[in-house]
């Protein structure tokens, strides 16, 4: 069973009884998943008619594009290097597209400014990116959806100070842009009322989709724009996913419907509490992050909820696989693989020559990662583990837009399914209180 029209190709007949033996989901319970899946399908296809979930409209937007382009020709000019402040689904989703460029990743070389995602605060890590930069032409642009993440504020306030150390400080309003949510009534925005105080310039954070929901907004799309990415061709893959739902399709024809499906009954069926994703390319390493983050942070209530773990290939195969192939039998595995036969830097006959290395002899590096994936794939499977696999031909805005659509969907389907709300995230808020109180005790 897969799914080939779309710019991925889910696969999930290994996660079944029929196909891996014991340790697979029975045919009953996923089919029972399936009809449950229904009401959730039934329920996004009302809220795209009332339009009160404004994250199954962006795929379709264009009028927060222009926008989106000015201030990002703002935040380049005369620039050398780029702060994104940021944290969690401020910041993840635009780091996974970032790494269709190979940002982040090593050896990889930049054209134009250089772009730091500072999303984890840290008091080094900030000092010495701040310290590597000529503070004349560095900029800043600072996400926070309601305007009052702490960390984001302590950010923001920091790289203030050190402008106006550095003598900047009559052309602060040159060094900023902020993205938050517009001024409500009743409503505190401190980050809004920074910007206004000072003369940042602003965009506009849409007020219905939440940070984590928000990859396919200005939030994630300014800075893919601003290292050079398609972002309409983003939107369109994700459109590509959202289609069968909104053309009534059943659960078994929706990709993100089959996932939910399949994640649920694997969990009440065969225990299955955690949720291995492994990808076998660096450019998906913070997809994963962006993954973890929403599934955990929007499923993790009333006792509900699995636990996503992240792996790379194909390292992670030193270092978790093991316990994977010998541990206890409590995980559904996600394996998301490219096509990278033939791909990177060949080994020439002549260096080969001793009998270890013969089998490399002639080949490229892309082709032993090809075959370790499917080697990891095949392996899973014949120990009675439930793999599902995404093949993509390409890794390309188009498809990477399909994916973050995937499982924002799939995310929301086993919420609903589960009758928990999967926009909020209430476990949260006690460390917040209980961090702004200590804070205060160091005075």
């Amino acid at each position: 069973m897969s799914q080939t029209s779309l710019p991925y190709e889910q696969n999930v007949d290994a996660c079944l009884e029929e196909k891996i033996g014991q340790g697979g989901l029975s045919r009953t319970a996923y089919e029972a998943a399936l009809k449950e899946a229904e009401g959730a399908l039934a329920w996004l296809r009302e809220a795209y008619e009332k339009k009160s979930l404004a994250l199954l409209h962006l795929p379709e937007r264009k009028d927060d594009l222009e926008p989106l382009r000015a201030a990002a020709a703002k935040l380049l000019d005369n620039t050398t290097d780029l702060f994104v402040l940021g944290t969690g689904g401020s910041s993840l989703g635009a780091q996974a597209l970032a790494q269709l460029t190979s940002w982040g990743t090593q050896g990889h070389v930049q054209k134009g400014p250089r772009i730091f995602f500072l999303d984890n605060l840290d008091a080094r890590t900030m000092q010495a990116a701040i310290s590597s930069c000529d503070l004349r032409t560095t900029r800043f642009l600072v996400v926070s959806k309601s305007g009052g993440t702490v960390e984001t504020s302590i950010q923001t306030l920091a790289a203030m100070t050190a402008i106006e150390k550095a003598g900047g400080g009559k052309y602060m309003k040159h060094h900023f842009v902020v993205l938050t949510e517009p001024a409500q009534a009743g409503k505190a925005n401190p980050l809004r009322a920074l910007a206004e105080k000072y003369g940042f310039a602003t965009l506009e954070h849409d007020t219905g989709v939440g940070g984590r929901y928000s990859v396919l907004t200005n939030v994630g799309l300014l800075p893919a724009h601003i290292l050079g990415l398609d972002i309409e061709a983003v939107r369109a893959g994700a459109g590509e996913v959202l289609a069968p739902i909104l053309a009534g399709k059943p659960a078994a024809e929706v990709a993100p419907a089959i996932g939910a499906a399949l994640s649920l009954a694997l969990q009440r069926e065969k225990g299955a509490n955690l949720s291995v994703f492994m990808a076998y390319a660096d450019r998906l390493e913070r997809f994963l992050a962006w993954h973890a983050q929403l599934w955990a942070e929007s499923l993790g209530k009333s006792g509900h909820g699995t636990t996503p773990v992240r792996a790379i290939g194909p390292v992670d195969q030193h270092s978790q696989l093991q316990l994977y192939l010998g541990g206890p039998k409590d995980k559904m595995y996600s394996v998301f693989l490219t096509e990278t036969a033939g791909e990177g830097l060949e080994v020439a006959e002549g260096f080969a020559n001793e009998p270890a290395f013969a089998s490399l002899a002639g080949h490229h590096i892309g082709d032993l990662v090809d075959a370790e994936a499917r080697a990891t794939v095949d392996t899973l499977i014949r120990n009675g583990r439930p793999v599902r696999t995404f093949k993509m031909k390409t890794l390309c805005e188009r498809t990477l837009g399909a994916l973050l659509m995937h499982f924002m969907l799939e995310t929301i389907i086993a919420g609903k399914m589960l009758g928990i709300d999967p926009f909020d995230q209430p476990a949260v808020e006690e460390g917040k209180i209980l961090a702004k109180k200590y804070l205060a005790e160091m005075k």
